[in-house]
């Protein structure tokens, strides 16, 4: 089993920026794709990004390419996703997921945080 538990979400004005934070235990960390979703109220769940084992392989939703970086630190067991440039419709419980490829598909990831809120205002 894995277990996640996301951290960092909160309200903040259209244009800050934050940090999400994703705490990994359970299975060997370093073998699994973490992702990063959200899910907006009535949509439907959505990729946000995610990070190969190594680090070194990123995919990148084309609504958030070139202002959201996700990044993992094996060492702590944690994976990050630095949000600069928010907008309102970037509002949304954002979720952390463990899974074994480098995908946007939600089922080809097996493990799930509860999710952690951001709300951004206008």
């Amino acid at each position: 089993q894995v277990q996640l538990v996301e951290s960092g979400g909160g309200l903040v004005q259209a244009g800050d920026s934050l940090r999400l934070s994703c705490a990994v235990s359970g299975r060997t960390f370093s073998n699994y794709t973490l992702g990063w979703f959200r899910q907006a109220p009535g949509k439907e769940r959505e990729f946000v990004a995610a990070i190969k084992w190594s680090g070194d392989g990123t995919y990148y939703a084309d609504s958030v390419k070139g202002r959201f970086t996700i990044s993992r630190d094996n060492a702590k067991n944690t994976v990050f996703l630095q949000m600069h440039s928010l907008k309102p419709e970037d509002t949304a419980v954002y979720h952390c997921a463990a899974g074994r490829s480098l995908s946007a598909y939600h089922r080809n990831y097996d493990y799930w945080g509860q999710g952690t809120q951001v709300t951004v205002s206008s």
